[in-house]
């Protein structure tokens, strides 16, 4: 099967690791990047559009797509969604739709549509400005969750307590919005919905990320990954844990929300990362975007409950079923971690000789490189890279992986030295 990926603008070398695991399945990945490296993928199977714009990557698509006869298209970056959808209606091929991929991307749109299909969600508002902020927050009543409509992977998602911390943070946050990565590599051209910021209830109970998948009427949850994270102001996504502590019924019940939020989001055919939220012992949608979960999260799928994502996003791509079933869990217990610093520029990252190896270790992958400049909170949220390990039990599995984690040495300068 021939299945070509974009990138409206490559992000860095992020995503080659999952290409590698769709040609291990037995496909030939083909790769688009609008912007992009000439040393990124197999020359003879990648091409770069020069151009971030729409429409001169679905032309690049079209023409490309005449020699080889794709069966389908797919991204597995937050900041493709959209690009792929229109990709792939323009080559006549399995896809979303722009039109869910957009509600699908876009958190306010999402939201929208949520309370639309009747899915639980927080009370939410759209803040064009500080002004309208405050009013949200006397409204809805603190505390609450400020986030960019076009955000990913956390970066400038604040719990604010008061009217001052509002202030404070919605500075903050507009300051990403025409500052952060995950915008920046959108296409050009394309109509993503509003551009701000939304403000939502705050959740005070458990967290768990789902990967699933959205097949005609029904939505099979895949893997379910508990978030143990001890949580501050801001959002690191940093340290989770699987098979879920959920019980029987809490997981039926995640089910139902993540179904419904989904239908009501217009997504039938497609691959879901949901992210999901108890808020006085009852579940509520986050969030569901339509790719896989990053970091580890796809190996721990397939280790903790026997799901594999990249498997499924293949399939979907080119209209077929993948071979899904209900939540089942493994006796195997994962333990996945960001690896965090403090601020500044990279000047090394030292990895113990044989890490990689250790039987116990499921995935260590380093993403920044000497250079790198590390923002956090509040400036922003990157991270040096990702840790797995297995175990009997959490207990071993978080020890194996804290052990391994405090191994790395990273040695960093000044941000603006």
């Amino acid at each position: 099967m021939k299945l070509l990926a974009v990138e409206a603008s490559q992000n860095a070398t992020y995503y080659v690791s999952r290409y590698q695991q769709v040609e291990a399945l037995g496909a030939e990945l083909y790769v688009l990047n609008g912007l992009g490296t000439e040393d990124f993928w197999d020359p003879a199977r990648y091409r770069i559009a020069g151009s971030q714009n729409i429409g001169d990557i679905i032309q690049a698509a079209k023409e490309w797509h005449a020699e080889e006869e794709f069966e389908g298209v797919l991204t597995f970056s937050e900041s493709g969604v959209v690009a792929v959808a229109a990709v792939a209606e323009a080559l006549g091929l399995p896809g979303i739709g722009v039109e869910a991929a957009r509600t699908s991307r876009n958190k306010y749109l999402m939201r929208q549509a949520h309370e639309r299909g009747g899915a639980a969600h927080p009370d939410f508002r759209f803040a064009a400005d500080v002004d309208a902020a405050l009013a949200a927050g006397a409204e809805l009543g603190y505390p609450l969750i400020l986030k960019p409509t076009l955000g990913a992977a956390s970066n400038f998602v604040f719990k604010v307590d008061d009217p001052q911390e509002m202030r404070v943070r919605f500075a903050d946050v507009m300051t990403g919005i025409e500052t952060m990565t995950w915008a920046l590599m959108e296409a050009e051209g394309l109509d993503l919905g509003p551009n701000g910021v939304i403000i939502e209830g705050y959740l005070d109970g458990h967290e768990h990320l789902i990967e699933a998948v959205a097949w005609d009427d029904e939505v099979y949850l895949g893997s379910i990954v508990d978030r143990i994270t001890v949580e501050s102001g801001t959002f690191d996504d940093d340290v989770h844990h699987a098979p879920t502590s959920l019980t029987p019924e809490q997981v039926a019940e995640v089910h139902q929300v993540v179904r419904t939020a989904a239908h009501a989001q217009g997504l039938r055919r497609a691959v879901l990362h949901a992210e999901i939220r108890f808020h006085q012992g009852r579940p509520f949608v986050l969030e569901i975007a339509v790719r896989p979960g990053g970091g580890g999260l796809d190996h721990m799928a397939r280790i903790s409950a026997g799901h594999d994502p990249i498997r499924c996003v293949a399939d979907v791509a080119r209209g077929e079923r993948p071979d899904v079933s209900p939540y089942s869990p493994t006796q195997v217990h994962t333990a996945a971690m960001c690896l965090i610093s403090g601020s500044g520029t990279v000047a090394s990252v030292e990895v113990p000789e044989g890490a990689a190896e250790d039987p116990a270790v499921f995935f260590l992958k380093i993403t920044a490189t000497p250079g790198t400049v590390i923002k956090r909170p509040p400036a922003g949220n990157n991270i040096l890279g990702f840790l797995g390990a297995r175990g009997a039990s959490l207990e071993e599995a978080l020890s194996t992986a804290h052990v391994m984690a405090s191994r790395i040495r990273t040695e960093m300068r000044p941000e603006h030295a």
